[in-house]
């Protein structure tokens, strides 16, 4: 398995993660602000099967990717300087939806998701704040997407931001703490030292979920784990 996570994340994460597959620190330079240069939910996006990338993804993480033979197609215009050119792939698709700010939503991943239900939200960094789960379950740190989901009847859950650590930011998103491998939930921290880390772990677990805290401080938001 390829786990693709900030090269930024703590030491111990990094340590941990490996135990699960090959990790790839991730890192930009030039491209975008340097707080979140390495997130790599900022250039990467899920459907399905395929791995949707920004044409400016430096290209040897794209070895990577085929070397481990992992289906990708580039979109059509790059991560940007600042926002919201920096949000462009920065979207949750599942099965059913499209969740992004689609102002902002790359063409191409627009035209592939052509079947699915677009729910447009103002929030551009959709996946930094919103994962989605199994069977239509939803957690957020942001109200306007508890919001759109909510209005939808669709099970969905919203989680306060602060205490999230994103440097150079007052709290970073809880989206961006969190990634998925089947019914295993990985998290950039101990829910021990998040302030509504209990609500989180009885919902996860009323759920049939199973949490690995991949080191024992507070909640790191480095953009997304990517398991592929």
């Amino acid at each position: 398995m390829l786990i693709i996570g900030d090269a930024r994340l703590p030491a111990e994460v990094i340590k941990n993660l490996s135990a699960f597959g090959t990790f790839v620190p991730f890192t930009t330079r030039g491209i975008t602000y340097g707080a979140v240069s390495g997130h790599p939910d900022l250039f990467f996006c899920r459907h399905r099967q395929q791995l949707f990338v920004a044409p400016n993804v430096p290209d040897h993480y794209l070895a990577h990717l085929r070397k481990y033979n992992i289906s990708f197609v580039k979109g059509k215009l790059p991560v940007g300087k600042s926002y919201p050119q920096t949000a462009r792939y920065n979207a949750v698709v599942t099965d059913k939806f499209l969740i992004h700010n689609t102002k902002y939503t790359d063409e191409l991943l627009k035209e592939v998701c052509i079947k699915n239900e677009f729910i447009s939200v103002n929030q551009g960094y959709t996946r930094c704040n919103l994962l989605a789960l199994h069977d239509d379950l939803f957690i957020t740190s942001d109200k306007g997407i508890f919001s759109q989901l909510q209005k939808r009847d669709l099970d969905v859950h919203y989680f306060l931001p602060e205490g999230i650590l994103l440097p150079g930011f007052e709290h970073g998103f809880l989206g961006g703490c969190l990634g998925i491998v089947g019914n295993r939930i990985f998290v950039t921290g101990s829910l021990s030292r998040y302030p509504e880390g209990e609500k989180l772990s009885a919902l996860l677990a009323s759920r049939n979920y199973e949490i690995f805290a991949l080191y024992d401080g507070p909640l790191f938001d480095g953009g997304s784990l990517f398991f592929l």
